[in-house]
């Protein structure tokens, strides 16, 4: 483990529903038999941790939200694609956030919503059981959200101060999870952050998106735009003239489905028109997709995007189509490099949402997950969920001060780089840029690389130099005193 709680490897193990997971700072996980299995990331553990002194972590749900990312080659993609994707491998790290009117209650962004995931909807959640546990006058509740979700607070300019100086490249904004509710200036539907229901639609700031690319863009970092493919307030997806059972449509085959498809490529349209440019369209909800008979007539809609926005990168997630131009995996860190341009997408804390009481993982941990997703090639998409003022959390923005430090010095053997084999060493990590090999010290009392042989080392933000002298095919080699924030980075030129 690398810390008591918080962990990563907390968030990619797969379980069983109902078992049992017990950690206390002085013990490692400990599963109840049977339970511990590694690649069933179906059903993906999300710890909530109480803040006590105990530091204790007891399991609150088991999220099944999460389709297994594609794991074969992706479909052969034209040159012009392929050299976006060395643009997009070149930026190594983000943000994605889930914002919403969700962000007021204490369930997970939209899941409540489905009959068909019960996982969602426990006794923990205040605001399940004082409705009585009752799904349809909870539907209700949750979809009246906006008519309270006024965040007066927000200031795109702050987010983007913190996370241009925490290194991060690129943003991603939910402008639609699954519950349908718009976070741009949309003509296609009244649930939205714009229109009267909601009252911070007299607000000049009400088109939150636009703030955000402007806040972003001007400050040099891309935009990933997340847009969920289902819609469960649309009438054209969860029709109420027939049951609802899951998370599926259920107007496959009907008029109204056709409607929707009409509805969905109009909402796309919108985003990709007036919000300067955008980088990728990062579509989620897994299970729309042709073979499922939930057929967005992709082809269509994919060439409309691309002709507003040349060079848009598609992310079809776990689709495994033509347009799953990248993969992504959730809550989890693949174990070894990927043969295709990757993406983890991972919390700053427990949660994707705002938390009243969340636990946000310390920057050690944060550096250690960035670190072994970037030697293996992969970008991270570092989840933070604002407050429903419109606010990054506190301890949010310590975080990416304290990441911040760290880049300030070691950036450059972030980003730019590809993997190198053998990608670790011990508790050392590598990555490469040029003749150049970085080395990552997870653990400063290493003082021998053996994977290479150099011409020269030096210590990056290092003043003085070090010494070093060839031991077989590798080195060793003596760190000098200093300042320098942990982990420290050795370059090596070979």
């Amino acid at each position: 483990m690398y810390g008591d709680v918080g962990d990563t490897d907390v968030q990619r193990f797969g379980f069983s529903r109902n078992r049992v997971l017990r950690l206390s700072p002085s013990k490692d996980f400990e599963f109840a038999p049977g339970a511990y299995n590694p690649t069933a990331l179906k059903r993906n553990l999300i710890v909530r941790i109480r803040s006590d002194s105990k530091k204790q972590a007891t399991v609150m749900d088991t999220r099944e939200d999460v389709i297994n990312y594609t794991t074969g080659p992706l479909q052969e993609k034209p040159e012009w694609l392929k050299q976006r994707l060395e643009w997009f491998q070149d930026q190594k790290f983000g943000l994605i956030l889930h914002w919403g009117p969700y962000a007021q209650w204490d369930c997970c962004e939209s899941w409540p919503l489905s009959p068909g995931d019960d996982w969602a909807r426990n006794d923990n959640m205040k605001c399940w059981t004082e409705r009585g546990k009752d799904l349809e006058r909870f539907q209700k509740d949750y979809w009246a959200l906006n008519e309270t979700f006024n965040p007066l607070k927000y200031n795109p300019d702050v987010w983007a101060e913190a996370a241009a100086y925490a290194g991060v490249r690129y943003v991603a904004m939910t402008t639609k999870h699954h519950d349908g509710f718009c976070m741009w200036d949309t003509a296609t539907t009244e649930y939205g952050i714009t229109w009267p229901a909601c009252p911070f639609h007299t607000d000049p700031r009400a088109d939150v998106f636009k703030g955000l690319c402007d806040a972003f863009q001007s400050r040099g970092m891309g935009i990933s735009a997340y847009f969920s493919k289902a819609d469960w307030k649309s009438g054209f997806y969860w029709s109420p003239e027939r049951p609802v059972t899951t998370r599926q449509a259920n107007t496959v085959g009907t008029p109204d489905w056709d409607t929707f498809v009409r509805f969905t490529h109009d909402q796309i349209r919108e985003l990709m028109t007036d919000y300067g440019k955008i980088d990728i369209l990062w579509l989620d909800a897994g299970w729309v997709k042709k073979e499922r008979g939930e057929d967005l007539d992709m082809d269509g809609m994919i060439a409309m995007a691309r002709e507003l926005q040349p060079g848009l990168i598609v992310a079809n997630r776990t689709v495994g189509d033509a347009y799953e131009d990248f993969v992504t995996p959730e809550h989890q860190i693949p174990p070894e490099p990927l043969s295709e341009p990757w993406e983890s997408c991972l919390c700053m804390g427990t949660s994707w949402k705002y938390e009243e009481n969340e636990v946000f993982k310390p920057t050690s941990e944060l550096l250690r997950m960035l670190i072994e997703i970037v030697s293996k090639g992969g970008n991270l998409l570092l989840g933070i969920g604002p407050t429903p003022e419109g606010e990054f959390p506190p301890i949010a923005l310590d975080r990416l001060q304290e990441i911040g430090d760290w880049m300030q010095v070691n950036g450059e053997a972030i980003f730019e780089t590809r993997a190198v084999a053998p990608y670790a060493e011990g508790e050392v990590r590598f990555t490469q840029k040029g003749s150049t090999v970085y080395a990552f010290l997870m653990d400063e009392s290493v003082d021998v690389i053996r994977s290479f042989s150099p011409k020269s080392v030096r210590l990056l933000g290092g003043a003085e130099s070090v010494e070093w002298s060839p031991v077989g095919l590798g080195f060793q080699f003596r760190l000098p005193e200093s300042a320098l924030p942990s982990p420290r980075v050795l370059a090596i030129e070979v």
